[in-house]
């Protein structure tokens, strides 16, 4: 059988893939997306869980590229649903017709890089090939769910599903006995939805998160008007701020103010809509621990504030990481959910989880029966979706071998020894920690750059060299080490109690900020683009 050859093959038809094909067109070059879903959209086609939704605002986060799209797209909610953001997915496929160069169904299982032909060759699990000179990989820094390791847990009668793989068909709740384990970001907007119409929904708690209130609203036909208009502006903002949202850090010291006015910039901000109680905080409330301490106190005050049982609030409160440290989930009358009468709240680290039994759950101190399990566990986070797939780069080494001390690459986008391998929204990349489309963009359309580079001058191989590694990857650990996120378990450090080996902290997000990334990558364009090995 005669395998199908293109210049380049990327893996993942999300946000990422998406734009990625459409600037490969306009390079004229060939392009096959492979996609192990059965249709477009990533992130948003697979957690398709009650509660999904955007916490960062809905016209910051979609695409910019076009004034077309933007121009015939309106956005109903300033923090969309996930239904709506989908759609907003089709429109944009069908306005660039981009489905006929994605391959649906098709997971891909290995890539060898061909050191002689200067080829990959890209496997699929059901067997199917295919060649190219580039690879681009486009698979999401959360799309590879991770399950707790419980004793019985495929013996449940219900159904038992994790928030990343929700399926397509409607999962019945209302009326139902429902468990939800795990209170990170999917579980916040799960637990809020079901506990309306759930007979009675038991929360499975292990660490308590520092979460903060959405503040949603439809966007009225005066402000659709507004956003429409300002769309230059609204990016142009983005591109400034730390990490591409609409919200930018306050350049004062929360130490150098009084408590008044600590307090009241706290209040305004905690009635505020998105992210700005995390991203335009005062500027050291992220590096001092003295400065975090005061605004966890803040936020803790809140907790206490909306939740009536006093012992109850206390185990909502964190204890061993403070506010913003870890990813900060947003909220609609999350901590509400606990003052009614079809929820409890099982802290596991006075009872935990002994195992799943074919009726629900068994806990150190009590048997449960549900109709239904939700896992809002997490996912192996950043390099999981790359752990899944072997790549094998030049002189047959591994990406996991590669890593196996911790990622290391140039710039967040390529790897010594992974010729033409690029890593869109990878480890040490600015989109991993980020309002991920405006940095997606910035990612795509870089790569562009240098593949057009590439193209008018016959390059046919890119590769980057040891040096230049290990020179960003020094810095990205230098940039992480200032900032108190590094000192916690989470995510964003690699860590990950629900999967054996991923108990050992790691540096895996860029964290100096999407300006300073994007300037470290002009420069590197606008100077030849020193650092890679072109032939």
């Amino acid at each position: 059988m005669e395998i199908a050859q293109y210049d380049a093959i990327i893996i993942g038809a999300g946000i990422s893939g998406m734009y990625q094909l459409h600037r490969l067109r306009g390079l004229g070059l060939s392009a096959r997306v492979f996609e192990a879903g059965d249709d477009l959209g990533g992130t948003w086609y697979w957690n398709r869980y009650p509660g999904c939704r955007f916490d960062s605002e809905s016209y910051s986060y979609g695409y910019s590229f076009s004034d077309d799209i933007l121009r015939e797209w309106d956005w109903s909610e300033h923090f969309a649903a996930q239904p709506e953001t989908l759609r907003y997915l089709e429109f944009v496929a069908a306005k660039l017709d981009l489905r006929r160069d994605i391959q649906f169904g098709s997971r891909v299982e290995s890539a060898a890089y061909d050191e002689g032909a200067n080829l990959w060759e890209v496997l699929l699990a059901d067997g199917r090939s295919a060649r190219s000179r580039i690879v681009i990989t486009a698979v999401g820094a959360l799309s590879t769910p991770v399950l707790p390791a419980i004793e019985g847990i495929e013996s449940f009668r219900g159904p038992a599903i994790h928030t990343g793989l929700w399926p397509r068909e409607p999962v019945e709740y209302a009326g139902r006995r429902v468990a939800v384990i795990g209170t990170g970001a999917s579980g916040v907007q799960v637990i809020q939805e079901m506990a309306k119409v759930a007979a009675h929904l038991t929360v499975f708690q292990r660490t308590p998160n520092w979460c903060a209130p959405l503040h949603n609203s439809p966007i009225d036909a005066e402000s659709q008007r507004r956003i429409h208009a300002t769309y230059p502006e609204i990016f142009a903002r983005c591109r400034e701020t730390f990490g591409q949202f609409l919200h930018d850090s306050d350049r004062r010291n929360a130490l150098d103010l009084s408590p008044t006015e600590r307090e009241a910039v706290w209040e305004q901000l905690y009635a505020e809509p998105g992210f700005g109680i995390w991203m335009a905080n005062f500027r050291d409330v992220l590096v001092s621990e003295e400065a975090n301490r005061l605004l966890s106190n803040f936020v803790a005050r809140k907790i206490r504030e909306r939740v009536n049982d006093p012992a109850l609030a206390e185990k909502l409160i964190p204890t061993d990481h403070g506010f913003g440290t870890r990813r900060v989930p947003l909220e609609t009358n999350y901590y509400e959910v606990y003052n009614q009468e079809n929820v409890r709240l099982v802290d596991l680290r006075d009872s935990p989880i002994q195992r799943i039994t074919p009726d629900g759950i068994q806990t150190a101190a009590e048997d449960f029966a549900f109709d239904l399990i939700v896992f809002a566990t997490g996912f192996d986070a950043v390099t999981g979706a790359f752990d899944r797939i072997e790549f094998r780069g030049a002189a047959s080494r591994t990406l996991k071998e590669a890593w196996a001390d911790g990622p290391r690459t140039y710039l967040g986008l390529q790897v010594p020894g992974f010729p033409n391998l690029f890593t869109l929204v990878g480890p040490h990349n600015s989109a991993t920690f980020c309002n991920i489309p405006r940095c997606i963009e910035q990612n795509v359309d870089w790569l562009s750059g240098l593949l057009a580079y590439a193209k008018e001058r016959g390059i046919t191989r890119i590769e980057a060299s040891e040096k230049a590694a290990d020179e960003w990857t020094e810095h990205v650990h230098a940039a992480a080490g200032r900032m108190l996120f590094s000192k916690v378990n989470s995510w964003f450090t690699g860590v990950n109690r629900n999967q054996p080996g991923h108990d050992q902290r790691r540096v895996l997000l860029y964290a100096g900020g999407a300006p300073a990334h994007r300037q470290r990558c002009d420069e590197v364009a606008r100077d030849g683009y020193p650092g890679f090995l072109l032939r």
